[in-house]
């Protein structure tokens, strides 16, 4: 029996959303295993978002140490417009590129020069390591929008809020990550 925060279980408006809810507003006023219980149902996808940012295990640790602690301090703040998960997960992106604008040496607005292969990024690709790699090549701005909408499931306004951007320099950021990892793929 799967839990009622699972996004497949859910819509806006049905009982797993007032769950979610009721939760959220537990947690707010102090609950710890409220504020468990909403951590447990998002906490894989939260841990994808910030080790395909980062590219490395240790750095998406501390961005996850990172994002929960300031989703707890921030709590009282949320206002139930997104999904909790969507929330959090902006928070771990958010984590995940401070950390790794801290390690930064590639400028942000510098991509890869690849040849346009005509081939669109595949999410469902079997070679996760092969992935992976071809995303740790990019650079961080980029690496960021393209996981936060294949990965994290944000919309162009959702990343550009993120990253703090525009949504054109999104659609650009995603274009040229997807047109970069779809080459390194290629050559791999």
């Amino acid at each position: 029996m799967g839990s009622p925060l699972h996004s497949e279980d859910t819509g806006p408006g049905d009982a797993g959303r007032a769950a979610e809810l009721e939760l959220v507003r537990r947690a707010g006023a102090g609950d710890t295993r409220a504020f468990a219980t909403l951590v447990d149902a998002h906490r894989d996808r939260a841990w994808a978002v910030c080790v395909r940012i980062t590219g490395h295990q240790y750095d998406a640790e501390d961005a996850l140490q990172d994002a929960l602690t300031a989703a707890w301090r921030h709590l009282p703040t949320f206002r139930g417009d997104a999904r909790f998960g969507t929330w959090l997960h902006r928070i771990a992106a958010n984590a995940a590129l401070k950390l790794v604008s801290r390690r930064r040496d590639t400028p942000v607005d510098e991509a890869p020069e690849v040849a346009d292969s005509g081939s669109d990024f595949a999410p469902g690709i079997a070679d996760r390591d092969a992935l992976d790699a071809a995303l740790a090549l990019l650079p961080p701005d980029f690496r960021a929008a393209l996981v936060l909408r294949e990965y994290a499931d944000m919309s162009y306004a959702e990343i550009a809020d993120a990253q703090g951007v525009n949504i054109q320099t999104v659609k650009s950021r995603l274009n040229r990550a997807r047109r970069a990892v779809a080459t390194l793929l290629q050559d791999r």
